[in-house]
């Protein structure tokens, strides 16, 4: 079971469905029946679906997905958490097709917010409602240890291993060194994605094994997920899946097991696992 921890999909723009922030990776919408042909065509069974940031707060493109194919994608929706009101949003969050709540913490518009304070009322409500959370925020690293230790029922997913832009090919070692630090939280896993998108070399991106290495050896490969950032990666979908499943020797078959698939099945507790 191959199982992608992190792609975007999203409708063209119109009136009632402008871009809010950046451009997106790409100029064509990815759409979910082109990205059904893609995992088809690569040998990726299921996929958890990341409503973009440049479409704003929103999950219903995402989420008909879900509902259309059911077996294969759910979704990790975005929530306006900087507005406490929203807690109740949260009491009926996890519907069918929904598994969690995805967090942007690496714009210049959300950097700081963790800092600011503006997530202490987020953080006790998902630990009571079980909710997990996936976050991509490069800055915020030690301040999400801290929020680990004091919700210890909290699932919290660092994506692609704790890296940002500016962590490319050399910067990225250093990076991934500050992000196991949090492997001693039982309660943090680890999103092994985008890897390509940090290396200048070509296919296998052999630069990047030694950090990836590091990432699974100290989270265990239980608590790493394999995942692609599809929409922005370099070269084809099927050689994100070999550059793990056939170039990375140090990875035993049971490794493979759970970093392609089994291990976030577990968490989220999505697809069945075997």
């Amino acid at each position: 079971m191959i199982v992608d921890s992190q792609i975007h999909i999203w409708a063209p723009q119109s009136p009632e469905r402008p871009w809010v922030r950046q451009e997106p990776h790409m100029p064509v919408p990815l759409s979910y029946e082109t990205l059904r042909s893609m995992m088809a065509d690569a040998g990726v069974d299921a996929a958890v679906l990341v409503p973009p940031s440049w479409e704003g707060d929103r999950n219903d493109y995402c989420l008909e997905a879900a509902r259309a194919y059911p077996n294969q994608f759910a979704v990790m929706g975005r929530l306006a958490v900087t507005d406490a009101r929203n807690k109740a949003a949260l009491e009926h969050w996890i519907e069918p097709g929904m598994l969690g709540v995805r967090l942007t913490l690496h714009h210049a518009s959300d950097q700081a917010w963790m800092r600011e304070g503006k997530l202490d009322w987020f953080w006790p409500e998902v630990e009571r409602l079980d909710i997990p959370v996936m976050v991509h925020g490069p800055s915020v690293i030690d301040e999400l240890g801290a929020v680990a230790a004091r919700h210890p029922g909290l699932r919290l997913i660092i994506d692609h291993m704790g890296l940002g832009r500016e962590h490319a090919d050399d910067a990225m070692a250093a990076a991934v060194e500050r992000t196991i630090t949090l492997a001693k939280y039982p309660n943090v896993f680890c999103k092994t994605s985008a890897a390509p998108c940090f290396s200048s070399e070509p296919y296998p991106h052999r630069n990047t094994f030694g950090p990836i290495r590091r990432a699974i050896e100290a989270f265990g490969p239980k608590r790493c997920f394999w995942g692609t950032d599809l929409s922005r990666m370099p070269g084809t979908f099927r050689e994100a899946v070999t550059m793990f499943t056939e170039e990375m020797d140090f990875l035993s078959q049971d490794d493979l097991e759970w970093v392609m698939g089994r291990a976030i099945a577990e968490c989220l507790g999505w697809p069945a696992t075997a």
